[in-house]
């Protein structure tokens, strides 16, 4: 029985991954001619085209986008059978990880964690990407290894694991109004109603003006309105010290804003506001992963507090 050559697997799960063969070859450490060989070789082996031109770009064939999760899936395996087992030599590991979440999350911990793996990995590399659509995909696919959210992925395969419980607090310039104290005191005397008669920002990515703060105060009778909707945390900030807008934010930010020594003042939110609960989630692929095991074990580590900057 002639055995087909496994490695065109890898090679194909990288020329979908990439969509380029100067891509795949870069990965494969190949010249350019030698992957184009290789492709030729999938194509005859699988009786498909596979990559096929559209302008400047190979685009993947229907056949192509059905095998593209099973070979993924299969390279995956087979990289983890034939791993010895035990941790890495994590003074030589050279891995980029992503972490699919929000700005909370990065500015919150992203330095602390970049700073505790670099100190047993100083070969280790984070990438921060926007939350999406197409987050489950992108787990499968294997381009993000950590999806960190108040919401977890749909997939039943998913492995999802709690980090932490976030309440809100407020956030304002020094001498916003709201305050009524010349800049001094602790907020504690702000009422719902007080609370209710400035704008605020939402922070959202889907550009969202109703929110959690909107339900909290019709359910009080009060009514308020969100007047500047940003994706990002830092066009936010920017935004108070020009205007009296207010800003919720998680609770998880309190400790990088004081470090920062950021010019804005902060207060409890006087509504019964319900916290949120924030996860990671992984493919199960990396279940067995001892780095990547690492990675997980370390974000939840400083969610808890086990670990401090």
């Amino acid at each position: 029985m002639q055995y087909p050559d496994l490695n065109l697997l890898i090679a194909l799960d990288l020329l979908l991954e990439e969509g380029s063969v100067a891509g795949a070859a870069r990965r494969l450490h190949l010249s350019a001619p030698a992957m184009s060989r290789t492709l030729a070789r999938i194509r005859e082996t699988v009786g498909d085209p596979i990559l096929v031109r559209a302008g400047r770009r190979l685009v993947p064939t229907p056949r192509a986008l059905e095998l593209r999760e099973r070979v993924r899936t299969m390279v995956a395996e087979a990289t983890g059978l034939l791993r010895a087992e035990g941790e890495p030599e994590f003074s030589r590991l050279d891995r980029t990880f992503t972490i699919r979440g929000n700005d909370f999350y990065a500015s919150a911990h992203g330095g602390l964690l970049l700073k505790t793996l670099q100190a047993r990995a100083p070969n280790v590399k984070l990438r921060f990407a926007p939350e999406g659509e197409g987050d489950d995909a992108a787990l499968r696919e294997g381009r993000v290894d950590l999806l960190i959210a108040s919401n977890p992925p749909s997939g039943p395969e998913m492995r999802v694991q709690t980090l932490a419980t976030e309440g809100f607090v407020g956030v304002a310039r020094p001498d916003h109004p709201i305050f009524g104290d010349g800049g001094h005191g602790d907020g504690e005397d702000i009422t719902a109603a007080r609370f209710a008669a400035y704008p605020r920002i939402s922070i959202s990515r889907r550009g969202l003006f109703h929110t959690p703060v909107d339900q909290a105060l019709s359910a009080m009778g009060l009514t308020s309105h969100v007047a500047l909707v940003t994706g990002s945390l830092y066009t936010a900030l920017a935004a108070l010290s020009q205007s009296d807008l207010l800003l919720p934010l998680p609770d998880m930010m309190l400790p990088s804003m004081k470090r920062l020594g950021l010019a804005v003042r902060i207060f409890p939110i006087p509504l019964p506001l319900a916290a949120v609960v924030v996860r990671q989630s992984w493919h199960p692929r990396f279940d067995n992963d001892p780095a990547h095991r690492w990675l997980r074990q370390t974000t939840r580590a400083i969610a808890l507090g086990q670990i401090e900057g």
